[in-house]
């Protein structure tokens, strides 16, 4: 039914309607036939009882005579009874039955014969009479052509030894009951019509009044700019919507918070992208004007180097919008050993044109091969940028350490350094973007854009890690240095 409904073009309209309204029939339908059935029944049983009046007179009026014959003397009032209106013909019999049966409870009067006392010739007769004397029994039949409803009695009489037995038969035709019944079916039908209309008309209104808020929700979102996205009011809706609203809601703060996240990174990066390319313009302009081949060429390096850092920079912009992704990435096995040695094999050429010594430790408790589920590519950009990182700002002449090792249930990747440090109340803001861990740093950081870190966190978060900032080595400058250490997630088979 649901699938039905879903590939339906109706509305939430269309389906009560569909499925209230023909409830609503059949419910009328049959409550009108249970009417009709009892309707039936008390008009059989008042009619019955009117056909049985005149019979129980007739039955009480036999008498014998004094030769021990029979007579019927009915009184005017069973006349009167007897007499045929329009619409209700009366027709009856008294017959005794001759020759005399034992008994006639249960008795054939098909089989019986019987000279007639009183009333018409050839009247339908029952299947059967009633078991006890006095009892009717009621039948339909036909006579002349005219459909009757026919009741019929017998009894025992006895006088001076003398044994008769009589039946009777009164009937009368079905026209009148028939009429009476089509007449209050068909008021029947007439309330039950009114009562259909009323009950299709207080569903449609009950519909329609109980999908105003929904009508009223379209409209208002109809009526938004574009980039309205103010949550849905919840309380202004019926109480089975609300968890769609919230729904709606939840997925709106998502797409706001990533267009934030995209207004953000479009202004950080235009930012970042105007002046290393307003530099290289100036450049280029003087390289033009300069007439000595020497100075040229200086200027020729100073743009070729503006031109690296840039290049830098716009990966680092590039990481940093897949990094921010809220997609999911396959994860499978990650020997975080194997992907620290690859990134210090990687940065070894960079550390030493700044004259660092960068060196790798295998697990410190000799674990050899650890473990985690993860993204390869996402974990190595993550360890790589922490690598980047402190050789870019350690500064000339410092050892830089990367280790890895295990914690319980967690693995741990760490890049010491004993070089510049950062003081412990800018560690934390060194994640947000551009930021460059302030004044004391930026003179021997060298070119840093201040997105290293932030990168590193991005894919840490997005394989369920972290990454602190603590005390590293003693510092060459005095002070101590840096350790960057990346926790993740230790596999678990």
């Amino acid at each position: 039914m649901s699938w039905f409904i879903q590939k339906s073009r109706g509305g939430i309209r269309f389906w009560l309607l569909a499925l209230l309204i023909p409830g609503t029939v059949t419910l009328l339908l049959i409550d009108s036939w249970n009417d009709y059935e009892a309707l039936h029944a008390v008009t059989q049983e008042v009619y019955d009882s009117a056909l049985l009046e005149p019979a129980k007179v007739l039955e009480t009026s036999v008498e014998f005579n004094a030769d021990g014959t029979l007579r019927i003397d009915p009184p005017f009032y069973a006349q009167v009874m007897l007499e045929s209106r329009a619409g209700n013909r009366k027709y009856f019999r008294v017959e005794e039955v001759t020759p005399r049966a034992l008994t006639l409870a249960g008795a054939s009067v098909k089989n019986l014969a019987g000279n007639t006392l009183l009333g018409m010739q050839g009247l339908p007769r029952p299947e059967v009479l009633a078991d006890n004397e006095g009892m009717p029994v009621f039948y339909n039949g036909m006579y002349r052509n005219d459909e009757v409803r026919m009741v019929a009695l017998w009894r025992d009489l006895h006088y001076n030894d003398v044994h008769r037995q009589i039946v009777v038969l009164v009937g009368e035709s079905m026209d009148m009951r028939l009429r009476t019944q089509q007449e209050a079916w068909r008021q029947g039908l007439f309330r039950d019509g009114r009562m259909l209309i009323l009950a299709v008309l207080l569903v449609w209104f009950s519909v329609e009044w109980a999908l105003r808020p929904l009508v009223e929700l379209r409209r208002e979102i109809r009526a938004r700019d574009v980039d309205n996205l103010r949550p849905m009011n919840v309380e202004q809706v019926p109480r089975e919507v609300a968890p769609l609203v919230k729904a709606v809601n939840h997925h709106i703060e998502l797409y706001r918070r990533v267009l934030k996240k995209q207004a953000q990174f479009l202004a950080d990066a235009s930012h970042q992208l105007r002046t290393p390319l307003a530099i290289m313009r100036t450049q280029a302009q003087y390289a033009k004007r300069e007439p000595d081949i020497d100075r040229m060429r200086e200027t020729l390096d100073a743009i070729i180097n503006q031109l690296g850092r840039t290049s830098r920079l716009t990966e680092q912009l590039l990481s940093l919008a897949h990094a921010s992704r809220d997609d999911a990435t396959p994860k499978s096995k990650v020997d975080l050993n194997a992907l620290a040695r690859e990134v210090v094999l990687q940065y070894l050429p960079l550390a030493r044109e700044k004259h660092q010594d960068l060196g790798w430790v295998e697990g410190r408790s000799g674990e050899g091969q650890i473990w985690v589920l993860g993204s390869d590519a996402e974990i190595h950009e993550s360890i790589a940028n922490l690598v980047h990182n402190a050789i870019n700002h350690a500064g000339p002449g410092c050892s830089i350490t990367v280790s890895v090792g295990t914690e319980q249930d967690k693995a741990w990747v760490s890049v010491r350094d004993n070089g510049v440090g950062l003081d412990p109340s800018l560690r934390e803001s060194v994640f947000i973007r551009f930021d460059r861990g302030g004044a004391a740093r930026k003179g021997l950081r060298g070119g840093g854009s201040g997105l290293g870190l932030a990168i590193a966190l991005a894919y840490a978060e997005r394989n369920r890690g972290t990454i602190v900032l603590k005390d590293g080595d003693p510092s060459i400058h005095g002070g101590v240095g840096l350790c960057a250490v990346l926790t993740l997630p230790r596999y678990a088979a």
